[in-house]
């Protein structure tokens, strides 16, 4: 498939758009590069940097497929700039299917978030439940859902809700639990845990990346589909982390509420399987951070860079 992929070089796209290229796709990678470039070349892999805002520039003639993963991501980065979230997050997102369908492409994966539930009481948070989005990423990432679906009777719509993701990428986030945890625990030889009771889902990155190519595959697998196999507290990926590392972890309040799980029943259901887990992660960071290849850096920590480059 001749695939167009937004945020491609983003924590996820690094490491999704080299498995597109081994799998025989031809990849159009666009991104805006607000924290680097870190795909290494192919023959079948064209970079574009560019805006997603500016979709009537997007020729989408002849590409068969789109992955989007272009958003501003995660709550903390979401509030920076409501406008700002909106206009990449939501309004580029309609566009973007917009022009889609006007220029024949047939299939669309989206990746959206499993925190459009907000706070639930249930065990199972399924994908029938009522979404209650608290901050304004998880609104954007509501709406552009709804938007989606609006299309889907021109072309196959693949909507993920994916939990938290964890694991190693070269274009790196360390805002995100259990990697965040595990470098603290690597570079300070201490966690803090803020809280400690809230609950979040998690993914591990090869799975997350894995499913969007089992979709891609799979064009029968369409509508809403949460992705997150392990709903872990705070404290409990906090002690996984100490188990490898022997960090202490200290507990401090915290006024954040949010807690989120997510049931993947349904994802099951389709024959898709994960292969690795939060231990795996952990496993996976505490290596490469040893063997010299990751580092605590300033740009892996999204809204801190984007205070100091995108916003400043």
């Amino acid at each position: 498939m001749k695939l167009f992929v937004t945020g491609a070089c983003g924590y996820k796209g690094t490491v999704l758009v080299p498995k597109l290229l081994a799998a025989g796709h031809t990849v159009t990678a666009f991104d805006i590069m607000w924290f680097g470039n870190f795909l290494a070349p192919h023959p079948n892999l064209t970079v574009v940097e560019g805006d997603i805002r500016d979709a009537d520039k997007l020729d989408l003639h002849g590409y068969d497929g789109i992955v989007h993963l272009s958003s501003v991501a995660n709550d903390p980065c979401g509030d920076l700039d409501p406008k700002l979230t909106w206009e990449i997050s939501c309004l580029a997102t309609m566009r973007l299917a917009d022009r889609a369908v006007r220029h024949g492409v047939k299939h669309f994966v989206y990746a959206s978030s499993g925190s459009v539930y907000g706070l639930k009481d249930e065990e199972n948070v399924t994908e029938d439940l009522e979404l209650v989005p608290l901050s304004e990423y998880n609104k954007t990432k509501m709406v552009g859902e709804r938007v989606l679906l609006s299309y889907a009777d021109k072309m196959v719509v693949q909507i993920i809700r994916p939990a938290t993701v964890c694991g190693v990428s070269a274009r790196m986030r360390l805002d995100v639990a259990v990697n965040m945890l595990t470098m603290q625990a690597l570079s300070k030889g201490e966690i803090t845990v803020l809280g400690g009771d809230q609950t979040r889902p998690n993914i591990h990155i090869e799975d997350i990346t894995d499913l969007y190519l089992f979709l891609l595959e799979r064009p029968d697998v369409q509508g809403i589909y949460n992705a997150g196999f392990e709903n872990l507290s705070i404290l409990e990926i906090a002690e996984r982390v100490k188990r490898h590392t022997n960090a202490a972890v200290v507990i401090k309040p915290s006024t954040d509420p949010r807690s989120y799980r997510v049931s993947s029943a349904k994802l099951l259901a389709t024959g898709f399987r994960p292969k690795r887990n939060v231990e795996d992660a952990i496993t996976e960071i505490c290596a490469a951070f040893r063997s010299g290849k990751l580092k605590d850096e300033t740009h892996f920590y999204n809204l801190g860079w984007m205070k100091q480059t995108v916003l400043s």
